[in-house]
């Protein structure tokens, strides 16, 4: 019975280091978006959520979910916070507000700079706000 015991700690000690591996050291920004995080600041009941990993290759994955806000477009922009900057990865809307980074997507070496360095941000756009409604600045 012993042995029939340690075989699910094994099988799940090997799972974890197995994630782990596959990660390869990904850092992942929780992300908490709000129309105060906007340039300028927008006053909005729309709020979102989400996590996005950096891998050390600069691979991108994860997702956000907006809340109270119907989106016309979702991006990863270059910027520090308190300004605005050019995209550099677009997302792809999904159903119930939520906005995906897609397959393959993958920083450069200038890029993985600035995200090292909290200067990498993620906005949702709106018809009515179409700079950008609300914001989180991607911080590893």
């Amino acid at each position: 019975m012993k042995q029939i015991d340690r075989v699910p700690r094994r099988a799940l000690a090997l799972g974890v280091a197995l994630s782990l591996a596959l990660l390869g050291g990904a850092q992942a920004a929780e992300l908490k978006l709000s129309g105060d995080n906007e340039v300028p600041a927008v006053k909005t009941m729309a709020s979102g959520s989400g996590e996005i990993s950096v891998a050390p290759d600069g691979a991108v994955s994860g997702s956000i979910k907006t809340v109270s806000l119907s989106g016309t477009a979702a991006h990863i922009h270059a910027g520090a916070a308190g300004t605005n900057g050019p995209v550099v990865i677009p997302l792809v809307k999904g159903t119930d507000g939520v906005w995906s980074v897609p397959p393959g997507a993958k920083l450069t070496a200038e890029q993985m700079k600035g995200f090292k360095a909290g200067d990498l941000y993620v906005n949702v756009h709106s018809d009515t706000n179409k700079g950008g409604e609300i914001r989180a600045q991607l911080i590893p």
